[in-house]
Protein backbone atom coordinates (compact mmCIF):
# COMPACT_ATOMS: atom_id res chain seq x y z
CA UNK A 1 0.00 0.00 0.00
CA UNK A 2 1.09 3.58 -0.59
CA UNK A 3 3.06 5.52 2.03
CA UNK A 4 0.42 8.24 2.07
CA UNK A 5 -2.15 5.60 3.11
CA UNK A 6 -0.15 4.99 6.31
CA UNK A 7 0.28 8.74 6.82
CA UNK A 8 -3.50 9.14 6.73
CA UNK A 9 -3.80 6.67 9.64
CA UNK A 10 -1.41 8.52 11.97
CA UNK A 11 -4.19 10.56 13.65
CA UNK A 12 -5.36 7.26 15.21
CA UNK A 13 -2.08 6.84 17.12
CA UNK A 14 -2.68 7.40 20.83
CA UNK A 15 -6.45 7.19 20.47
CA UNK A 16 -8.07 5.70 23.58
CA UNK A 17 -11.33 3.94 24.37
CA UNK A 18 -12.81 2.86 27.70
CA UNK A 19 -15.48 0.18 28.13
CA UNK A 20 -17.09 -1.47 31.15
CA UNK A 21 -18.74 -4.83 31.71
CA UNK A 22 -19.84 -7.01 34.62
CA UNK A 23 -18.34 -10.48 35.01
CA UNK A 24 -21.49 -12.53 35.59
CA UNK A 25 -21.99 -16.17 36.63
CA UNK A 26 -24.07 -16.64 33.45
CA UNK A 27 -21.12 -15.69 31.22
CA UNK A 28 -18.84 -18.05 33.12
CA UNK A 29 -21.35 -20.89 32.75
CA UNK A 30 -21.51 -20.34 28.97
CA UNK A 31 -17.72 -20.15 28.75
CA UNK A 32 -17.30 -23.41 30.68
CA UNK A 33 -19.96 -25.12 28.56
CA UNK A 34 -18.06 -24.13 25.41
CA UNK A 35 -14.54 -25.22 26.46
CA UNK A 36 -15.40 -28.05 28.85
CA UNK A 37 -12.44 -30.24 29.88
CA UNK A 38 -9.91 -28.01 28.09
CA UNK A 39 -10.09 -25.41 30.88
CA UNK A 40 -7.54 -25.52 33.68
CA UNK A 41 -9.36 -26.82 36.75
CA UNK A 42 -7.24 -24.78 39.19
CA UNK A 43 -8.58 -21.38 38.17
CA UNK A 44 -11.17 -21.26 41.00
CA UNK A 45 -14.31 -19.36 40.00
CA UNK A 46 -13.05 -17.43 36.95
CA UNK A 47 -11.60 -19.46 34.04
CA UNK A 48 -8.56 -18.15 32.19
CA UNK A 49 -9.21 -16.41 28.87
CA UNK A 50 -12.66 -15.13 29.78
CA UNK A 51 -11.38 -11.54 29.63
CA UNK A 52 -11.56 -11.85 25.82
CA UNK A 53 -15.34 -12.21 26.26
CA UNK A 54 -15.72 -8.98 28.28
CA UNK A 55 -16.11 -5.27 27.42
CA UNK A 56 -17.20 -6.07 23.87
CA UNK A 57 -18.21 -3.54 21.24
CA UNK A 58 -21.96 -3.95 20.62
CA UNK A 59 -22.17 -2.50 17.11
CA UNK A 60 -25.67 -2.29 15.56
CA UNK A 61 -26.28 -4.40 12.45
CA UNK A 62 -26.59 -1.28 10.32
CA UNK A 63 -23.02 -0.29 11.27
CA UNK A 64 -21.38 -3.55 10.16
CA UNK A 65 -19.26 -4.00 7.06
CA UNK A 66 -19.76 -6.80 4.54
CA UNK A 67 -17.35 -9.03 6.46
CA UNK A 68 -19.31 -8.67 9.71
CA UNK A 69 -16.79 -6.41 11.45
CA UNK A 70 -17.69 -2.91 12.55
CA UNK A 71 -17.37 -0.34 9.77
CA UNK A 72 -13.88 1.11 9.76
CA UNK A 73 -12.91 4.51 11.04
CA UNK A 74 -14.14 4.31 14.63
CA UNK A 75 -11.66 3.42 17.36
CA UNK A 76 -9.62 1.27 14.98
CA UNK A 77 -8.03 3.05 12.01
CA UNK A 78 -9.62 2.63 8.54
CA UNK A 79 -6.83 0.50 7.05
CA UNK A 80 -7.48 0.20 3.27
CA UNK A 81 -6.96 -3.59 3.11
CA UNK A 82 -9.92 -5.98 3.00
CA UNK A 83 -9.00 -8.85 5.38
CA UNK A 84 -8.45 -8.51 9.12
CA UNK A 85 -7.18 -11.13 11.59
CA UNK A 86 -5.76 -11.48 15.07
CA UNK A 87 -1.96 -11.65 14.70
CA UNK A 88 -0.96 -12.22 18.32
CA UNK A 89 -0.45 -10.58 21.65
CA UNK A 90 1.24 -10.53 25.03
CA UNK A 91 -0.77 -10.98 28.24
CA UNK A 92 0.45 -10.22 31.75
CA UNK A 93 -1.71 -11.50 34.62
CA UNK A 94 -1.37 -9.20 37.63
CA UNK A 95 -4.43 -9.96 39.77
CA UNK A 96 -7.39 -12.33 39.37
CA UNK A 97 -10.80 -11.21 38.12
CA UNK A 98 -13.74 -11.78 40.47
CA UNK A 99 -17.36 -12.73 39.77
CA UNK A 100 -19.82 -9.86 40.06
CA UNK A 101 -17.23 -7.12 39.67
CA UNK A 102 -17.39 -4.35 37.09
CA UNK A 103 -14.45 -4.76 34.73
CA UNK A 104 -13.07 -1.66 33.00
CA UNK A 105 -10.96 -1.99 29.87
CA UNK A 106 -8.92 1.00 28.73
CA UNK A 107 -7.51 0.58 25.21
CA UNK A 108 -4.92 2.68 23.38
CA UNK A 109 -3.72 2.53 19.76
CA UNK A 110 0.03 2.16 20.33
CA UNK A 111 1.41 1.56 16.85
CA UNK A 112 0.48 1.34 13.15
CA UNK A 113 3.09 -0.23 10.88
CA UNK A 114 3.18 -1.32 7.25
CA UNK A 115 5.18 -4.37 6.17
CA UNK A 116 5.58 -6.47 3.05
CA UNK A 117 4.71 -10.15 3.44
CA UNK A 118 4.89 -13.10 1.06
CA UNK A 119 1.26 -12.50 0.08
CA UNK A 120 1.60 -8.72 -0.33
CA UNK A 121 1.10 -5.62 1.78
CA UNK A 122 0.40 -5.99 5.50
CA UNK A 123 -0.56 -3.41 8.12
CA UNK A 124 -0.16 -4.21 11.82
CA UNK A 125 -2.12 -2.26 14.40
CA UNK A 126 -0.95 -2.66 18.00
CA UNK A 127 -3.42 -2.00 20.81
CA UNK A 128 -2.58 -1.81 24.51
CA UNK A 129 -5.36 -2.96 26.85
CA UNK A 130 -5.60 -2.61 30.62
CA UNK A 131 -8.33 -4.55 32.46
CA UNK A 132 -9.09 -3.16 35.92
CA UNK A 133 -11.62 -3.69 38.68
CA UNK A 134 -12.20 -1.16 41.47
CA UNK A 135 -8.97 0.63 40.47
CA UNK A 136 -7.11 -2.71 40.78
CA UNK A 137 -5.16 -3.52 37.60
CA UNK A 138 -5.81 -7.19 36.78
CA UNK A 139 -4.57 -7.82 33.23
CA UNK A 140 -2.29 -5.90 30.90
CA UNK A 141 -2.33 -6.98 27.27
CA UNK A 142 -0.70 -5.90 24.04
CA UNK A 143 -2.77 -7.07 21.07
CA UNK A 144 -1.74 -7.07 17.41
CA UNK A 145 -4.21 -7.04 14.50
CA UNK A 146 -3.03 -7.62 10.94
CA UNK A 147 -4.75 -6.31 7.81
CA UNK A 148 -3.95 -7.85 4.41
CA UNK A 149 -5.19 -8.38 0.88
CA UNK A 150 -7.38 -11.39 0.11
CA UNK A 151 -5.33 -14.05 -1.65
CA UNK A 152 -6.25 -17.65 -2.30
CA UNK A 153 -3.83 -19.87 -0.39
CA UNK A 154 -2.28 -22.92 -1.96
CA UNK A 155 -4.20 -26.05 -0.92
CA UNK A 156 -2.41 -27.92 1.85
CA UNK A 157 -1.74 -31.62 1.42
CA UNK A 158 -3.46 -33.17 4.42
CA UNK A 159 -1.42 -36.22 5.29
CA UNK A 160 -1.05 -37.57 8.80
CA UNK A 161 2.38 -37.23 10.38
CA UNK A 162 3.94 -39.10 13.27
CA UNK A 163 2.96 -37.50 16.58
CA UNK A 164 5.44 -36.74 19.34
CA UNK A 165 3.81 -38.34 22.41
CA UNK A 166 6.08 -36.36 24.72
CA UNK A 167 4.51 -33.00 23.76
CA UNK A 168 0.96 -33.93 22.70
CA UNK A 169 -1.38 -33.25 25.63
CA UNK A 170 -4.88 -33.40 24.16
CA UNK A 171 -6.90 -33.17 20.95
CA UNK A 172 -10.29 -31.91 19.88
CA UNK A 173 -12.22 -31.74 16.64
CA UNK A 174 -13.57 -28.20 16.11
CA UNK A 175 -16.93 -28.04 14.38
CA UNK A 176 -19.32 -25.27 13.29
CA UNK A 177 -21.16 -25.48 16.62
CA UNK A 178 -18.00 -24.72 18.60
CA UNK A 179 -17.16 -21.81 16.28
CA UNK A 180 -20.71 -20.47 16.54
CA UNK A 181 -20.65 -20.66 20.34
CA UNK A 182 -17.33 -18.82 20.58
CA UNK A 183 -18.52 -16.16 18.13
CA UNK A 184 -21.55 -15.69 20.39
CA UNK A 185 -19.40 -15.48 23.54
CA UNK A 186 -17.25 -12.77 21.96
CA UNK A 187 -20.07 -11.07 19.97
CA UNK A 188 -17.87 -11.60 16.92
CA UNK A 189 -19.80 -11.29 13.67
CA UNK A 190 -16.82 -11.91 11.36
CA UNK A 191 -18.38 -14.16 8.74
CA UNK A 192 -15.30 -16.34 8.19
CA UNK A 193 -16.23 -18.21 11.40
CA UNK A 194 -19.84 -19.19 10.52
CA UNK A 195 -20.65 -18.37 6.88
CA UNK A 196 -19.04 -21.11 4.77
CA UNK A 197 -19.94 -19.52 1.43
CA UNK A 198 -18.50 -16.16 2.45
CA UNK A 199 -15.37 -17.72 3.99
CA UNK A 200 -14.58 -19.80 0.91
CA UNK A 201 -15.79 -17.61 -1.94
CA UNK A 202 -15.08 -14.07 -0.68
CA UNK A 203 -12.10 -14.44 1.65
CA UNK A 204 -10.73 -17.53 -0.17
CA UNK A 205 -10.27 -19.83 2.83
CA UNK A 206 -10.70 -23.59 2.28
CA UNK A 207 -13.29 -23.74 5.07
CA UNK A 208 -14.60 -22.02 8.20
CA UNK A 209 -11.77 -20.44 10.20
CA UNK A 210 -11.08 -21.35 13.84
CA UNK A 211 -10.82 -18.13 15.89
CA UNK A 212 -7.40 -16.95 17.01
CA UNK A 213 -8.58 -16.14 20.56
CA UNK A 214 -10.28 -19.53 20.80
CA UNK A 215 -6.92 -21.18 20.13
CA UNK A 216 -5.20 -18.74 22.50
CA UNK A 217 -7.68 -19.66 25.24
CA UNK A 218 -6.93 -23.35 24.79
CA UNK A 219 -3.17 -22.70 24.93
CA UNK A 220 -3.44 -20.38 27.93
CA UNK A 221 -5.25 -23.07 29.90
CA UNK A 222 -2.77 -25.72 28.75
CA UNK A 223 0.09 -23.52 29.99
CA UNK A 224 -1.66 -23.09 33.34
CA UNK A 225 -2.09 -26.86 33.61
CA UNK A 226 1.65 -27.30 33.00
CA UNK A 227 2.58 -24.69 35.61
CA UNK A 228 -0.25 -25.56 37.99
CA UNK A 229 -0.68 -21.83 38.23
CA UNK A 230 -1.90 -18.94 36.11
CA UNK A 231 0.99 -17.84 33.85
CA UNK A 232 2.28 -14.43 34.78
CA UNK A 233 3.33 -13.91 31.15
CA UNK A 234 1.70 -15.40 28.07
CA UNK A 235 2.94 -14.23 24.65
CA UNK A 236 1.15 -15.71 21.64
CA UNK A 237 1.07 -15.39 17.87
CA UNK A 238 -0.83 -16.74 14.91
CA UNK A 239 1.20 -18.79 12.44
CA UNK A 240 -1.33 -19.98 9.84
CA UNK A 241 -5.12 -20.08 9.45
CA UNK A 242 -6.71 -23.22 10.91
CA UNK A 243 -9.81 -24.20 8.94
CA UNK A 244 -12.46 -26.89 9.15
CA UNK A 245 -12.45 -29.84 8.83
CA UNK A 246 -9.44 -30.50 11.03
CA UNK A 247 -8.14 -32.15 14.15
CA UNK A 248 -6.75 -29.61 16.61
CA UNK A 249 -3.82 -30.97 18.61
CA UNK A 250 -2.57 -29.17 21.73
CA UNK A 251 1.13 -29.50 22.54
CA UNK A 252 3.30 -28.38 25.45
CA UNK A 253 7.05 -28.41 25.89
CA UNK A 254 8.39 -26.87 29.07
CA UNK A 255 10.65 -27.22 32.04
CA UNK A 256 10.19 -25.69 35.46
CA UNK A 257 8.50 -22.31 35.38
CA UNK A 258 8.37 -21.68 31.63
CA UNK A 259 7.67 -23.36 28.33
CA UNK A 260 6.04 -23.26 24.91
CA UNK A 261 2.61 -24.41 23.80
CA UNK A 262 1.19 -24.69 20.30
CA UNK A 263 -1.79 -25.79 18.21
CA UNK A 264 -1.31 -27.91 15.13
CA UNK A 265 -3.58 -29.83 12.81
CA UNK A 266 -3.43 -33.48 11.75
CA UNK A 267 -0.84 -32.69 9.06
CA UNK A 268 1.58 -31.20 11.56
CA UNK A 269 0.89 -27.61 10.44
CA UNK A 270 1.21 -25.23 13.40
CA UNK A 271 -1.51 -22.58 13.51
CA UNK A 272 -0.91 -20.88 16.88
CA UNK A 273 1.91 -20.84 19.40
CA UNK A 274 2.76 -19.17 22.70
CA UNK A 275 5.56 -18.83 25.22
CA UNK A 276 4.64 -18.74 28.89
CA UNK A 277 6.33 -18.22 32.23
CA UNK A 278 5.38 -18.17 35.90
CA UNK A 279 7.24 -14.89 36.51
Amino acid sequence: MAENDIDSLKPWLGRTETREDVLTPALIDKFRATFGPHLWDGADDVPLGIHWCLTLDAVPNASLSQDGHAARGGFLPPVPLPARMWAGGDVTHIAPLSIGETITRRSTIADIAAKQGRSGALVFVTIEHEYSSDSRLCIREQQSIVYRDITRPQPAKRTRVELDPSTLKSTLTPDPVLLFRYSALTFNAHRIHYDHIYATETEAYPGLVVHGPLQATLLLNLAASALQDSPRRFAFRGLAPLTLPCELQLHNEGTGGSGAVWCQDQTGMRSFSADYSAN
